[in-house]
């Protein structure tokens, strides 16, 4: 498990299925940008701040995100000085693509499971992700970059 998640192996074969050429940093900024969009405006600064990296390195990701049509930049509605950070049709596309190559090899690894095993597995998956993430988040507020 630390292994595979370590490597980040899922993701690596849904990009190279869904999509040859993009990174996994690629990745990581586009689903950064869709948990953040719904409570608000994503800006550069937000999704480097979301994925603990420098600014610039955000940055440059998005502009090479914006060059693939998966996101947009546009002036926010709140303050048109600011510039904010949207998915594009395209990148909705690629973000329900790599989901589904996910989901497929997740059903490829459990396929021979009893549906009970499935549905308890799973349960119990976002039991402890839900705890990890609330300790993750309590602690990593005192915890630089």
């Amino acid at each position: 498990m630390r292994l595979m998640t370590g490597r980040r192996l899922i993701g690596r074969l849904a990009i190279q299925s869904a999509a040859p050429g993009l990174e996994l940093s690629h990745l990581d900024v586009l689903d950064a940008v869709r948990r953040a969009e719904s409570p608000g405006e994503v800006t550069v600064g937000l999704i480097a701040e979301m994925l603990r990296i420098d600014p610039s390195r955000a940055s440059r990701v998005v502009a090479e995100m914006v060059g693939r049509n998966v996101l947009r930049r546009e002036a926010s509605q709140a303050d048109a000085r600011r510039i904010v950070v949207v998915i594009t049709e395209a990148g909705q596309a690629l973000l329900a693509e790599i989901h589904a190559q996910k989901i497929a090899i997740i059903s490829e690894i459990v396929c021979d499971w009893p549906r009970e095993d499935i549905e308890r597995f799973a349960t119990l998956f976002e039991r402890f992700i839900g705890g990890y993430e609330a300790i993750f988040l309590s602690r990593d507020k005192d915890t630089p970059g």
